[in-house]
């Protein structure tokens, strides 16, 4: 799989252990964990200049050190990332469907592009022109996106099952694009290798940090890509099963060595 950009590894790296210390972060601990990971000091500078311009991060100076904190949005991004990307549960059928429906005036496209694209990060997929479907687990997460952005006055969330027709199955293959979600997690897997390949106790901290974060990186993606679906609708054998094992069994040899290190490079 192509190798992540540098702002996605900085917004893995905020997360991870940032927001135990209120979201800031300075420069030169930023600078030194990245080099760690391969990027070097002007492409996250780069970088850092990108994730201001997109009301991730806002600068802060503290203890008379230049640094960067995550602002609300960030945080509160990152909070609902939480809840998708550790998340080891599926829905099932009786949980029942989540529909979205909006009207946006076309004096506001700006708004029904912005409805789209959050709708699309949260993993709808769509069976008809303006109508959104996704497992009923996401309503919460939808509501709070609604809230936040501001577009809960031009939406309607519905909560029902499907009864009739046709074989849901399918309908569900038209739904999302399950043989690309298919083809990404078959990349990951393929990128980090069977979890009995990669123990952790001949591993050193830093070589843990390094493998966490690519890790965590190339994963947070997938669960949105992949809202939960039922397993019962999924084709056999689904490589999607097997690549959330492969991340949950990774992050628990990784997460405490990979923090030591971050810590330790404070």
């Amino acid at each position: 799989m192509e190798s992540a950009q540098p702002r996605h590894l900085i917004v893995t790296v905020y997360g991870l252990y940032a927001r135990g210390e209120g979201g800031w972060m300075s420069v030169a601990r930023l600078i030194s964990l990245m080099a760690d990971l391969g990027v070097d000091q002007a492409a996250v500078r780069s970088s850092i200049s990108r994730l201001k311009r997109r009301g991730m991060l806002r600068p802060r100076r503290q203890g008379g050190a230049a640094g960067y904190e995550l602002s609300e949005e960030g945080l509160a991004i990152l909070k609902e990332g939480d809840r998708r990307i550790f998340n080891q549960d599926r829905a099932t059928l009786a949980d029942g469907w989540l529909l979205a429906v909006f009207s946006v005036p076309e004096s506001e496209r700006n708004k029904r592009h912005t409805l789209r694209t959050q709708l699309t990060r949260l993993g709808f997929g769509t069976t008809a022109p303006g109508v959104w479907i996704a497992p009923a687990h996401l309503s919460g997460a939808t509501e709070d996106m609604l809230r936040r952005l501001d577009l809960n006055g031009y939406a309607d969330l519905f909560h029902g099952q499907h009864l009739a027709f046709g074989d849901l199955a399918e309908k569900v293959r038209r739904w999302w694009d399950l043989d690309q979600l298919e083809r990404l997690y078959a990349e990951f897997v393929g990128a980090h290798g069977p979890a009995e390949d990669a123990p952790a106790d001949d591993q050193d901290d830093r070589s843990a940090f390094v493998k966490y974060v690519r890790l965590l990186t190339d994963w947070r993606r997938l669960p949105y890509l992949d809202p939960g679906l039922p397993a019962e609708l999924l084709p056999d054998n689904w490589v999607g099963i097997r690549a959330a094992d492969l991340f949950f069994t990774l992050q628990a040899q990784w997460a405490r060595p990979a923090e030591r290190h971050a810590v330790t490079s404070s």
